[in-house]
């Protein structure tokens, strides 16, 4: 089987609805998407996903929604107003800048050693580089009427922030004794130096994240156990293959300055193996810090003996984007079907956009329209996202079901009219039978399962 190339899964996205270049009619930004009518309902099924399995399927797991704006003493303490960086490099003659560990095709951020490897590198236009320095990448505004350092403020950079000063609201308001994790979906924004593969790095983002807050004596077993349910996830909720994912263990000089453990998942993108899904042993960094920085006191009292403490916290971190991508890819496939190419998602039922399609075989007979509408109805009142699709020759309308992943097509025909059957169409094996309607929706529903 080929492998699935970048320009391949975009062309699709395009063509099918799934994501558009922000801004085209403008000639776009960079680092920034918009999800169409396809793309939005396969990420909300991805987020539904990840919030039974990370919320509702655990007792001790509370869901928030915190502002995308917050005191900016907030990302003062967490480390980002000093340590948000990344290397970055200027072309001299353009002054284009350019992720500088990118250039040098290494993955550090260790200056001394970008210098050396970028020693007599040139910039893409063929022109001298600056040496490498840090870049913020948060993405300053203000608050107020005036411009001014008094009222500046930062779309945050990742949702973690908001779950930590938190913790005590939640804990209080829920009742809630450790363990127990505070989980948000929610939009990130991070000023990239260089944009790029698609929706895998841009500039605006969205994270589904978990903090759990542990007795530290007990954090080996819980990174184990979300390191593991991240894998789960990933290969029985979504159904990614094994064989497209791996581990990646950070070293010391990958690990942020907060981690005293650090795994990711790495999925085999068209560019590359790349980090999809984060697990990290962040200890007691963020709750101390924030404790410090505002006065309050974060800590812990185990009521069984006495002690107190700050708790540790064991972070569960991916992208949505990215999430998305990886489905995409590892569902995309193109394969011969009488002596045909056909490009077909396979994606689990559960992901599809739609969950069936229905057509009357014809669409200039009125009988098997009135009978095709009738049907339509009755399935989408079952299954919610139900496509009516009546244009071209049938063959067509397979093909264009096949390419978003839709699991089922549902035909109606002039034997329909007679016996009250049609025939059920597999996305998967292309197999067509005939089943009575009245036994289409279980049918279906069983078929949905898998």
């Amino acid at each position: 089987m080929k492998s699935t190339s970048m320009d391949e899964i975009v062309s699709l996205s395009k063509r099918r609805g799934f994501v558009f270049q922000s801004s085209e009619i403008y000639g776009g930004l960079a680092g920034f998407y918009d999800y169409g009518p396809l793309g939005v309902e396969l990420i909300n099924n991805l987020k539904n996903s990840w919030w039974r399995a990370m919320v509702k399927d655990h007792d001790n797991i509370f869901g928030i929604d915190g502002a995308i704006i917050q005191n900016p003493q907030l990302w003062e303490a967490s480390g980002h107003l000093a340590g948000f960086t990344d290397p970055m490099v200027e072309d001299v003659l353009t002054h284009k800048r350019y992720r500088a560990d990118h250039l040098a095709g290494v993955d550090t951020t260790d200056l001394k050693e970008l210098k050396s490897l970028l020693k007599d590198k040139r910039s893409p236009d063929g022109n001298q580089l600056s040496e490498p320095r840090y870049f913020n990448m948060m993405m300053r505004t203000w608050v107020g009427p005036v411009e001014d350092d008094a009222a500046i403020a930062y779309l945050r950079p990742e949702t973690a922030g908001a779950m930590f000063i938190n913790y005590l609201n939640v804990k209080e308001t829920m009742r809630a004794k450790l363990p127990f994790g505070i989980a948000q979906i929610g939009k990130a924004f991070r000023n990239e130096i260089s944009p790029r593969d698609f929706i895998f790095r841009v500039r605006e983002l969205e994270q589904m994240e978990m903090q759990y807050f542990i007795k530290p004596d007990s954090q080996e077993e819980a990174y184990e156990s979300w390191r593991q349910f991240a894998w789960r996830f990933l290969t029985t909720e979504l159904g990614i293959k094994e064989s497209s994912l791996s581990w990646h263990e950070h070293d010391a000089n990958e690990k942020a300055h907060y981690a005293k453990a650090a795994v990711d998942i790495y999925f085999k993108f068209p560019q590359g193996p790349k980090e999809l899904w984060g697990t990290h042993n962040r200890t007691d960094y963020d709750l101390s810090s924030h404790m410090k920085s505002s006065g309050k006191d974060l800590s812990y009292l185990d009521e069984t003996n006495g002690e107190r403490f700050v708790p540790y916290v064991i972070e569960s971190s991916v992208g949505v984007g990215r999430m998305l991508l990886a489905v995409l890819c590892d569902a995309y496939c193109e394969e011969s079907v009488n002596q045909e190419t056909r490009t077909v998602l396979k994606l689990k039922p559960v992901l599809a956009p739609y969950k069936l399609a229905v057509s009357p075989l014809l669409k200039n007979k009125p009988e098997l329209v009135a009978f095709a509408k009738k049907l339509y109805a009755e399935l989408k009142q079952e299954f919610g996202m139900v496509m009516w699709d009546d244009n071209g020759n049938i063959g067509k309308r397979y093909r264009r079901q096949d390419e978003i992943g839709t699991p089922f097509c549902v035909t109606i025909d002039f034997q329909s009219l007679t016996d009250q059957s049609v025939t059920l169409r597999d996305r998967d094996t292309t197999k067509q039978e005939r089943i009575a309607a009245g036994q289409l929706i279980s049918t279906i529903k069983e078929g949905l399962k898998r």
